[in-house]
């Protein structure tokens, strides 16, 4: 939590709030993935490969990548018997198969919470259910979904697309999501699948994660106060694209930034209320610098509004345990 204290800015003009969504920037997945990066550095030496960027965050990248990790598209540009790292979002089995043949050692950095997701895909498709995907064709955790079944698996992003599928789609039905979609948009999609297939299966649980449904939920208990929303996050970055997408639902400016010499000082024209928050996979230090930046532009005092307390944690990669040098708490500070 930010230490609120430490942003009073005393000085003359009207002092500006701003308003800290909680909880923001990582979750456990996004953590667990970069300290596998990490840990794998540090126990192997440089140059770790990973495929894909390890999580959608410029920051994050740069300093793995200045550390000794090297981030390729595709397997192909990883030398025979390296270590690779794949990313949090997954792989399709044939990624797997293909490392396997090259005898390359991996690292799997898959968030747990898409595996189940991908665990879920390969129980639907071998009971011969058509599999609806809701998510973004492109987004690397739709490839690696769709690539668990396939030939049994459909995916559509828009209530429209929803309701356009053929009824001989094939058999039951059911569906799954990508993790990091908006609720809201989702609950449509959802529901016009339930129009179309009155007897569409669901997954046991959510497939949106916690961390994306808690980001949301606290953007949305401060966006109607905030004349401007700024989103701390990278563009490929889906949870944090997603939080921008809300708060202009919901009427409000929004603004997606990378790191706060991104603001421009004409958004804050006329702005007296700043909601502020950021994707999970944006770093914590990231929002401490974007408050430190308002405050140049004038006095600033913080508030924090925390809906939930997040506890979740995961498990290393057997392959990565042991002591770390660098303590995790180094990347949120």
């Amino acid at each position: 939590m930010a230490d609120v204290s430490s942003y009073e800015n005393a000085g003359d003009g009207v002092t500006r709030r701003v308003l800290l969504a909680g909880p923001r920037s990582f979750c456990a997945g996004v953590e667990r993935a970069i300290e596998i990066v990490e840990r794998a550095l540090e126990q192997r030496g440089a140059p770790v490969y990973v495929r894909k960027q390890i999580v959608h965050n410029v920051t994050v990248v740069d300093d793995l990548a200045a550390r000794g990790a090297v981030f390729v598209e595709e397997l192909d540009e990883v030398p025979d018997d390296a270590t690779v790292v794949f990313s949090a979002h997954g792989v399709s089995p044939a990624v797997r198969q293909e490392a396997d043949r090259r005898g390359l050692e991996v690292i799997d950095g898959t968030c747990p919470l898409v595996a189940k997701v991908h665990a879920e895909a390969r129980r639907f498709a071998a009971r011969g259910d058509t599999v609806v995907l809701v998510g973004h064709a492109g987004h690397e955790e739709v490839e690696g979904t769709m690539g668990e079944a396939p030939r049994s698996m459909v995916l559509v992003s828009t209530p429209e697309e929803a309701r356009g599928l053929p009824s001989a789609v094939g058999g039951q039905v059911s569906y799954l999501t990508q993790t990091t979609l908006a609720v809201d948009e989702t609950e449509e999609v959802v529901g016009a699948l339930r129009e179309r297939f009155p007897l569409l299966q669901e997954p046991p649980s959510d497939d949106i994660c916690y961390a994306t449904t808690n980001r949301q939920a606290a953007l949305k208990a401060i966006v109607a106060e905030s004349d401007l929303v700024l989103v701390v996050g990278s563009e490929n970055s889906s949870n944090s694209v997603r939080l921008v997408e809300i708060a202009r639902r919901e009427g409000t400016r929004a603004e997606l930034i990378d790191r706060a010499g991104d603001i421009r000082p004409q958004w804050l024209e006329g702005v007296r209320t700043v909601g502020l928050t950021a994707g999970a996979s944006a770093p914590p230090a990231l929002v401490t610098e974007v408050v430190d930046r308002l405050g140049e532009f004038g006095p600033v005092h913080v508030e924090e509004r925390e809906i939930a307390r997040e506890t979740v944690s995961f498990d290393l990669p057997s392959s990565v345990r042991g002591q770390s040098r660098r303590a995790a708490g180094d990347r949120s500070s």
